[in-house]
C-alpha cells in the first residue's frame, strides 16, 4: 500500500499549521475594508443594493474589534481543548490532499451544526444573537461578532474532527477560511448567482438566514456549502416577492456595544433567577430562544406555525 502524497515539505506544513484563525482573519482585514468602501460607493452611486447607517456600522465595527480582543484573551481555551483531544485521536491524518479535502468538508459540516444549534438552543443563541442584531444588511454586518463564543464553549462542535485525527492547525485553518468566505455574502448588492447557488452559500441564501420574516426564520445555516441545508431540510430559497426584513424578533433599539454583546445573557440570568424548578432552569438555558413554561412567549416554531396557519386560511386565487 503506497503512502499518500504529501502536500509540501515538513517545514512548510509546520508553518501552515501555525496559522491560527485570528492571524488568517487579520490578513484578510485590508480586503474587508476595501470591499466595504466599494459597497458604500456602489450604494451611493446606484441608490440600491442596501443602505448604511453610521451608528449601526460603527457598532458592528466595535463588535468585530471586541471579538478579536476576546480571541486573544480566551482563544487559548479552545486551543488547549483541541490539543488535549488530539492526544486521543483515532487516526494519524497528515497534511495530505485527501485529508485536506476531508477536513474542509468536515469543518463545514461542523459549522453547519454549530450554527443550527446556535439558533435552536438559547445558551448558544446568547452568543450568536449578536450577529443578527443589526436591522441592516451590508458588509459591516459580517463584522458584528460575539465576544462570548469561546467561553460559551461553541468550539466543542469542532472537537470530533481533531478526535478523528485532523491536526488542530488544519481544522483552525479551514475554520478561518470559512469565516473569511462568509464576509462577502453579507450584501444586498449581489442578486442571484445561478448554478453557483446549487452548491455554495451566496448573498441570496444568507439574506434569508438573516431575515425575521416567518417564511425565512431559522433557515440556511451554511458556512461555505449550501448542500448541508439541502440535505438536512433547512434550505429556504429567497423569494423575489418577499423582501427580507433584518434583525431579531424583539429588536434591541440600541447601538451600545456592551448591551449588544450581553443582553441575551442578562435575559437568561433574569429568567433563571425567577425559575420555579430545575426543569424551568433547563428550559430557560437550553430550550429554544423564547421558551417559557406557559408558552406565552414567541419562539421561531410558534411564529412559523402561526404564519403557516394564516397562509392556509387564505383562499387560493
Amino acid at each position: 500500500m503506497t503512502a499518500p502524497t504529501h502536500v509540501a515539505s515538513d517545514s512548510f506544513l509546520a508553518a501552515l499549521a501555525a496559522l491560527n484563525k485570528d492571524l488568517i482573519i487579520t490578513f484578510a482585514v485590508p480586503g474587508f475594508v476595501a470591499l466595504i468602501l466599494i459597497e458604500m460607493l456602489y450604494i451611493r452611486i446606484t441608490k440600491h443594493g442596501g443602505r448604511y447607517e453610521a451608528r449601526d456600522s460603527l457598532t458592528s465595527l466595535m463588535m468585530g474589534f471586541g471579538n478579536q480582543i476576546a480571541g486573544i484573551l480566551f482563544g487559548g481555551l479552545a486551543l488547549l481543548a483541541y490539543y488535549w483531544v488530539y492526544q486521543y485521536r483515532l487516526f494519524e491524518l497528515g497534511w495530505t490532499w485527501p485529508a485536506l479535502f476531508a477536513c474542509f468538508l468536515g469543518e463545514d459540516l461542523a459549522y453547519y451544526w454549530m450554527h443550527r444549534i446556535s439558533h435552536e438552543r438559547r445558551w448558544f443563541w446568547a452568543s450568536h444573537v449578536v450577529h443578527h442584531s443589526s436591522q441592516h444588511y451590508n458588509l459591516t454586518t459580517a463584522l458584528r461578532q460575539t465576544w462570548t463564543g469561546t467561553i460559551a464553549l461553541s468550539f466543542v462542535f469542532w472537537l470530533p474532527l481533531v478526535w478523528i485525527g485532523f491536526p488542530p492547525g488544519m481544522v483552525l485553518m479551514f475554520s478561518a477560511f470559512s469565516l473569511v468566505y462568509q464576509f462577502w455574502i453579507h450584501t444586498e448588492a449581489i442578486d442571484r448567482m445561478g448554478p453557483f447557488e446549487w452548491i455554495f452559500n451566496t448573498p441570496s441564501h444568507h439574506r434569508v438566514h438573516h431575515a425575521t420574516n416567518p417564511k425565512y426564520l431559522d433557515a440556511n445555516y451554511a458556512g461555505v456549502l449550501i448542500i448541508w441545508d439541502r440535505l438536512f431540510g433547512s434550505f429556504v430559497p429567497e423569494d423575489a416577492k418577499e423582501k427580507p426584513h433584518y434583525g431579531i424578533i424583539s429588536q434591541l433599539g440600541t447601538f451600545n456595544p456592551v448591551r449588544v454583546a450581553f443582553h441575551e445573557w442578562a435575559g437568561i440570568w433574569r429568567d433563571v433567577t425567577h425559575a420555579k424548578s430545575l426543569g424551568e432552569v433547563w428550559g430557560y438555558v437550553m430550550g429554544p430562544p423564547g421558551w417559557s413554561p406557559d408558552g406565552s412567549r414567541k419562539t421561531s416554531a410558534s411564529i412559523k406555525a402561526a404564519w403557516a396557519q394564516r397562509a392556509a386560511a387564505v383562499p387560493a386565487e
